[in-house]
């Protein structure tokens, strides 16, 4: 009769305890997972065959040039709105109008975003690692009603014709992003292929309630998964649809804070 095994298990496992080292499946209970498709599988050569026809959305001159056009239109158009914002800003807090942070663009390279000032220019965290909370005592009175409206996200127009920003794309993230305690990359194992296309002002995740703080890490998940989903189904009535829906649920019913 063989030997039994399970006495050197229960062993090895009591040696565990004693050395204070928790096995990886114990110590992380929450770790998100996409499916990996199998090179030999049919619905693998099925998906493959759609994808030759697909254009990403970094690669796609039509929504490039709708960007350009869409977003330059919208500048002059809310020319006399954004001058009466920024004389706002100026007259109530001290600092300069705008506010700008270095964040993840597109293929992981670093850019400058603008927004208008919404926060007390002594109290702002220009790494952003510090994110955001309801009732944030750091936020001026004119900058509760900006980032309730979104309209303190405007001035990313210009990221938009630059190239640096797309109309419709994920967020750019600030290197370092925390969500559920965790860097944003440890918690989501696939989060950098988000980066391959570029960021947008807006989303598929920020209309489907995926906004504002990643300290839920369900919620912070569930973004990526919205990220990635966008890049996969893009189209440029994909695109529309999500500008028409941020505009009836940001800036006219104002959600953010």
């Amino acid at each position: 009769m063989a030997p039994s095994l399970a006495v050197p298990f229960q062993q090895d496992a009591v040696q565990y305890q004693q050395d204070n080292v928790v096995p990886f499946r114990n110590a992380r209970n929450l770790i998100s997972i996409r499916p990996i498709e199998c090179s030999y599988s049919s619905v693998y050569r099925s998906r493959r065959s759609r994808r030759m026809r697909f254009v990403e959305p970094s690669a796609s001159i039509r929504k490039r040039l709708f960007d350009i056009a869409a977003a330059s239109s919208a500048l002059l158009f809310l020319a006399p709105l954004l001058i009466m914002i920024a004389i706002t800003i100026k007259l109530t807090s001290r600092g300069p109008v705008f506010f700008f942070q270095y964040r993840y663009g597109f293929r992981n390279r670093f850019f400058k975003i603008y927004k208008f000032r919404s926060m007390r220019s002594a109290a702002g965290d220009r790494s952003g690692v510090k994110q955001t909370v309801q009732g944030d005592s750091r936020v001026t009175a004119i900058g509760k009603i900006l980032r309730k409206t979104s309209l303190d996200e405007i001035p990313q127009l210009i990221n938009v014709i630059k190239g640096d920003m797309s109309l419709v794309g994920p967020r750019p993230h600030v290197p370092g992003m925390l969500a559920a305690q965790l860097l944003y990359e440890d918690l989501v194992p696939y989060y950098f292929p988000r980066h391959s296309a570029r960021p947008g002002i807006t989303g598929l995740a920020q209309i489907s309630g995926c906004r504002g703080s990643t300290v839920e890490a369900g919620r912070a998940i569930s973004r990526i998964d919205y990220d990635l989903e966008y890049i996969e189904k893009w189209s440029l009535l994909m695109d529309i649809k999500i500008i028409w829906l941020t505009i009836r649920k940001e800036f006219l019913s104002g959600s953010g804070f």
